[in-house]
């Protein structure tokens, strides 16, 4: 099955940046969409960014639009997740998804998409 490891959490000052990793290992992996999905204390879980394996499509949520960039390197199964400009509100638990089909413009956002899922990274913004 598909594992998936994220890291690049911390502790960040508003307007500062951190960069996210995504590391994958399984069968099949490389054909998969790749989504990132965040949670804050009390809330539901939100989407993020999504990108195919192939790199060909991403999508952005409205609120990171501008700041985030997601970005992937298949030679080391790997996803990224820059983000700069970072805003207190932006403080949450960032988890990785693998889906296993294309994902489009009109589903990427919906969590039951994606069937592997990472542990998360804690992201906190201070101001």
């Amino acid at each position: 099955q598909v594992q998936l490891v994220e890291s690049g959490g911390g502790l960040v000052q508003a307007g500062g940046s951190l960069r996210l990793s995504c590391a994958a290992s399984g069968r099949a992996f490389s054909s998969l969409g790749m989504g990132w999905f965040r949670q804050a204390p009390g809330k539901e879980r939100e989407s993020v960014a999504h990108i195919s394996w192939s790199g060909s499509y991403t999508y952005y949520a409205d609120y990171v639009k501008g700041r985030f960039t997601v970005s992937k390197d298949n030679a080391k199964s790997t996803v990224y997740l820059q983000m700069n400009s970072l805003k207190p509100e932006d403080t949450a638990v960032y988890y990785c998804a693998s889906a296993p089909r294309f994902i489009g413009s009109g589903s990427w956002f919906r969590a039951s998409e994606y069937n592997y899922w990472g542990q998360g990274t804690q992201v906190t913004v201070s101001s």
